[in-house]
């Protein structure tokens, strides 16, 4: 009698295993997270660095065209204005795209706003590869705002799908794929304006046809993968749909408990509905998540890393390294980028968020402390400027491990199903505006303080990680209803008693397949 009971015990504990949410990545689950990041973020990515290798050879064609049109060549301040135009209106598309998702996603879904999104990529691309044949450096400004436009959706819409079809055991590894995918889209993005590919006076359209090429790529793939079963659960009252997502995100047939768990979070929503920007905002029970992503996502931008390139290439030069062979040695920034987002993809369930960004966060102001050191050493001692590229590449690495992608991870965290579309278009908002900031603000601190400018950053990194220190929670392996409780405190809301929250989720009686659950069988799962 001995052996059926411990075989019996054998049995209930894999029963267990399988039940608590344990089983490794599904090929669904991967491919909606790499083709759903490698038509968004890695756009994103690419277009950071895609216009670096050209840039000289646009400003040759649009002095060209200005030549063709009125017979004069283009007069410098115009130049410098069209130019920077170019450059700075893609964030501006990005702000136009993050005010817009909120709506977007309420009429199709996370999916279909990434699918949409696709079609702004193939615009913009038409547009951006098009314009030196149609003479015409206004598509350039205009593809470059289109583009914009998709970076600013697929920067929240992207995350957001991550977050509600992974299995909270790995939540964070398979939103890191946002990040992964941004960095690589940056390397590939000065691997293809090499002069010996793409980045010659002949062929620097090319650059720009190339993001046609994941757009059409996930247009092939995502079609075929499963909408978000928490959109379709909660916001289409599609049972059915959403346990055939979680099947097969999943891999398993039992998807009971969560189902259940989706139940539970919509019974303990005031109100189970989409919130706009505005109610959000008034919200006293989210207040405090609320402030954590504003602080996270304005330290994203504002912490210096886009400042780093406008010294690398003084740095290298300063160094003895012949101008020629400069776009080859840039390279190192993008695959230490890319290995820095893979690592903390790795360990982020093993660390957690909250360790990563703090970390991250810190160690930016210790290389940033480090870099205003070097560079004011950087002419009076020869091998000085070596140095200062280490803390650049160190810089990097910090930023990638943790600031540069678990912000948008936790977004998703932070906020309940209602919530999370206000919140991201919020957090997006601050994420372009901050970057729009940086861009225009950073040329006069950079002029007024000289090799000083990073104590600027130095200061943003470290209010940034005392703020994280002290506020923010760790919310790896945690249900989203758990991640709210955790605020409940100082948001000052009531907290329920233990007793309060197995009656509210044993109350719940989720349908499955046209039956009601017997709430028995409820019972013993728990």
């Amino acid at each position: 009698m001995d052996k059926p009971k411990n075989g019996q015990a054998d049995c209930k504990k894999n029963n267990s295993e399988k039940s608590s949410g344990k089983q490794p990545i599904t090929a669904c689950l991967f491919s909606a997270a790499f083709f759903g990041a490698l038509g968004s973020s890695f756009l994103y990515g690419y277009n950071l660095s895609v216009v670096n290798a050209p840039a000289v050879y646009i400003k040759a064609f649009y002095n060209k065209t200005w030549i063709e049109r009125y017979g004069v060549p283009v007069p410098a301040e115009t130049a410098t204005l069209l130019w920077s135009i170019t450059v700075s209106i893609f964030a501006i598309g990005g702000l136009l795209g993050a005010l817009s998702v909120s709506l977007i996603i309420k009429v199709l879904g996370r999916k279909g706003t990434l699918l949409l999104n696709n079609v702004f990529a193939v615009i913009a691309a038409l547009l951006l590869s098009l314009g030196e044949m149609s003479r015409s450096f206004e598509m350039l400004i205009i593809g470059r705002i289109i583009m914009g436009v998709n970076s600013g959706i697929a920067l929240s819409a992207l995350p957001m799908y991550l977050g509600e079809i992974s299995p909270q055991h790995i939540r964070g590894s398979i939103g890191q794929f946002n990040s992964i995918l941004i960095c690589l889209g940056v390397f590939i993005g000065q691997v293809l304006g090499l002069p010996e590919l793409l980045g010659q006076e002949s062929r620097w359209n090319y650059l720009f046809s190339f993001l046609a090429f994941p757009a059409v790529l996930q247009l092939c793939v995502l079609p075929f993968l499963p909408e978000s079963p928490r959109f379709l659960l909660m916001e289409r009252r599609d049972e059915a749909g959403a346990e055939r997502a979680f099947q097969r995100f999943l891999g398993k047939r039992d998807v009971s408990r969560e189902l259940e768990e989706v139940h539970a979070e919509a019974r303990a929503q005031d109100n189970i509905h989409t919130v706009s920007a505005l109610q959000l905002l008034r919200n006293p029970a989210v207040r405090w998540q609320l402030i954590t992503i504003i602080i996270t996502m304005a330290c994203y931008q504002l912490c210096g890393l886009n400042a780093i390139w406008y010294y690398t290439n003084g740095i290298l030069q300063e160094a003895g390294f012949a101008k020629s062979i400069l776009p080859y040695i840039t390279l190192s920034t993008g695959a230490v980028e890319t290995l820095a987002a893979i690592f903390s993809g790795l360990v982020i369930e093993r660390i957690g968020r909250r360790p990563l960004l703090i970390f991250g966060f810190a160690s930016m102001a210790v290389f940033f402390s480090l870099l205003t050191v070097f560079l004011n050493f950087q002419e009076s001692v020869s091998w000085m400027p070596y140095l200062s590229y280490i803390c650049i590449l160190a810089v990097i690495a910090a930023f990638c491990s943790g600031p540069g992608g678990i912000p948008f991870v936790l977004t998703g965290e932070l906020f309940e199903q209602s919530y999370r579309p206000a919140a991201f278009m919020i957090a997006g908002t601050v994420n372009w505006l901050s970057n729009f900031a940086v861009g225009l603000l950073f040329p006069f601190i950079q002029e007024t303080l000289q090799s000083f400018a990073f104590l600027v950053f130095v200061a943003v990194c470290i209010l940034g990680s005392i703020y994280l220190c002290v506020v923010l929670p760790e919310t790896k392996n945690k249900t989203f209803m758990d991640i709210s409780m955790s605020f409940a405190k100082i948001n000052k809301m009531p907290v329920p008693s233990p007793g309060q929250e197995m009656e509210m989720v044993l109350s719940i009686t989720p349908e499955m397949n046209g039956k009601p659950q017997d709430v028995t069988k409820t019972e013993s799962s728990f």
